[in-house]
């Protein structure tokens, strides 16, 4: 399952907050292109529609994937990091593997 980080869950409740006082709005992810190796993400902020899995993170902030970027996002971490002018820009990396738990290839 998506891992969001602390910082990326104030950065999400930020941004929802800015846009809307409905709590059941979160970062919404969907795959923009079909093919996982080269996956292409469209992020937006909107409600979760019928087949939507939501993870809620600290404080109450919601990520929201449709199916498909649900199974491309299932291990991975979503952070966020500053980019060249100190905006925020959300960043996913794999996550790291747990003590005793070998990968399956």
């Amino acid at each position: 399952m998506l891992e969001v980080t602390p910082v990326a869950a104030e950065v999400i409740n930020e941004l929802t907050s800015q846009s809307t006082t409905n709590d059941d709005v979160g970062l919404r992810f969907a795959l923009a292109t079909e093919d996982n190796s080269q996956a292409a993400l469209e992020l937006s902020l909107a409600e979760a529609v019928d087949g939507d899995q939501v993870v809620t993170a600290d404080a109450g902030a919601k990520v929201i994937m449709e199916p498909a970027a649900a199974e491309f996002l299932e291990d991975k971490v979503l952070d966020v990091r500053q980019d060249d002018e100190g905006n925020p820009a959300f960043a996913i990396a794999r996550q790291a593997p747990q003590d005793g738990v070998v990968a399956a290839e």
